[in-house]
Order: structure tokens, then sequence, then C-alpha cells
């Protein structure tokens, strides 16, 4: 019994010591946070998407506290707290232009016409690999919900087989692009309302027997608006500066429909086949 009793007094002791020991160590050696990086971590959306560049929120914050990095990274991060955290910084906060996402693609499943029916694992990259997904544009939607699976802010679904935006909820993250096997999606300002939603390369005739909604290069919107598209062989594409509004789209009235504006588009389509 007093070998217990002694045995268990000789480890409490070490264990005294050694705490004590850690604790010195811990004073001693301590490097001081910036608590400026607590709030700024606070600050920022938390959900680290990886869309800034970096790990997370908190290894953001510290890159922007320790190393300068640039805080309009953030594109899911508030304007209210964008100005917040510029203050912080001691900064200006400028002005930061939102960005969204877009799917340059009209072909669902009642467009875009089919040479067979996918029967393989539910990932675009995967479909792309093995035969496209069965529908027969090789540069439109697979439609099998890979960038709606990445999205972390429910900002896209997958309707009749075709990738949709809701612009309303993205935060131009700019996680889902690089997803996309076919290249269709790009980050665009979140004032650009008109885009003409095709991405093929093919002559008009082999894109019209492969989707009605297919941008046959017409030219007919060049000619009535000159300065707002921009042909890029035989795809045509609204440019950045353009001042096209709902009116003008519908006195040019594009054979095909590839282009719409946002609000159009996204609405088009009402029956869901499942959503991603």
């Amino acid at each position: 019994m007093t070998n217990i009793l002694i045995a268990a007094a000789v480890l409490a002791l070490l264990g005294l010591v050694l705490g004590i020991l850690i604790g010195y160590t811990a004073k001693r050696f301590a490097v001081e946070a910036d608590p400026r990086i607590e709030e700024i971590t606070e600050l920022l959306p938390g959900a680290n998407c990886g869309g800034c560049g970096y790990a997370g929120c908190a290894d953001f914050a510290k890159e922007i506290v320790e190393n300068d990095a640039n805080i309009s990274s953030c594109s899911a991060c508030s304007e209210e707290n964008f100005k917040k955290i510029a203050e912080i910084l001691g900064k200006e906060a400028g002005n930061r232009e939102k960005q969204v996402a877009v799917v340059y693609c009209s072909g669902d499943n009642h467009k875009a016409k089919r040479l067979a029916r996918y029967n393989g694992l539910n990932d675009c990259r995967a479909a792309a690999a093995l035969s496209g997904g069965g529908k027969t544009c090789r540069f439109g939607c697979i439609g099998l919900g890979s960038c709606a699976r990445r999205c972390q802010f429910g900002a896209i679904e997958i309707r009749n087989g075709l990738a949709i935006v809701h612009p309303e909820l993205c935060e131009g993250c700019g996680n889902c692009i690089d997803i996309c096997p076919r290249k269709l999606i790009r980050l665009v300002p979140a004032t650009s309302k008109i885009h003409v939603y095709c991405n093929s390369l093919e002559k008009g005739p082999v894109k019209r027997k492969a989707c009605e909604a297919a941008c046959i290069a017409c030219k007919k919107c060049v000619r009535a608006v000159p300065d707002s598209f921009n042909a890029q062989g035989f795809l045509v594409r609204v440019t950045e500066d353009s001042n096209l509004t709902e009116e003008t789209i519908r006195e040019i009235a594009c054979p095909t429909g590839a282009l719409d504006t946002v609000a159009h588009h996204t609405a088009a389509n009402s029956g869901k086949e499942g959503a991603a």
C-alpha cells in the first residue's frame, strides 16, 4: 500500500513539474498573433470555398494581414464586411465589381439532339472521357450536375439536362469553372444581363443539326448592333461594354433563341429533371 502511495505521489509531482515546464515554454516562446487576423476571419463569409486561392477563410485572413493579400479576392464577402476589413487594415476599400457565373449553353434535353443514352457514372468528367454524355454537340453542357454539386452556395441547378445559374445566389467564387470538362462556365460582371448561350465552334449547319438553340452565326445581331457583338469565327459573343436592352433583343429576334437575357434564360425551362 505504501509503494502505491509513493508511486502516485511521484507521478503527481512529475505531472506538476512537466506542467510548469510546458507552461513556461509556451509563454517563453509564444508567437504573438496579430489580433486583426481573428477580426478579419470573423468578417469573411466562412464558406471556405477556396475561391480566393487559399485553403479557407482563416488562412486567407492570415495572408491578408501578413502578406498583404488582395482582399477583393473573396467574391463571397459582403460589401459591408469588405469595407470593414479595409478599415481594419487602414486601406481604401475602393470599388469592387461583383461577378457571377454563366453557363454558355442552351442545349437542354429538349433542344439538343442525342446520339445515345449515357449509362455511366453521374459525373460530367467521366461522361466526357467516355462518350460525351450522349448529346450530339461536343461543345455543350453534359448536364450531369458536377458543377451543381461543387457549388457551395446552391446557385446552380440542373434543369432538363442543362446547368442553370441563379445569379442572385451566385457569389462568383469560380469553383464551378474548373470542374466543367467542356469549359462552358465563365465569370462575368453581374451587370451583364444578356448573353449568347452557345459555345460551339462548329459551322452553322452542323450546329443546327446538333441543337435547336445553337448560335448559327447568321450575324443578324452583329448587323443590328455592331458595337455590342464580337463575331469569333462561327460563334458570336456579346461585348462586355455593350448597352443592349431587352427591347433590343426582341427587335433582333435571334432565330434560334441563343441570344437571350439572363432572366428569361434562367426561367425558360419549367420542367425540372431532378436538381443535383
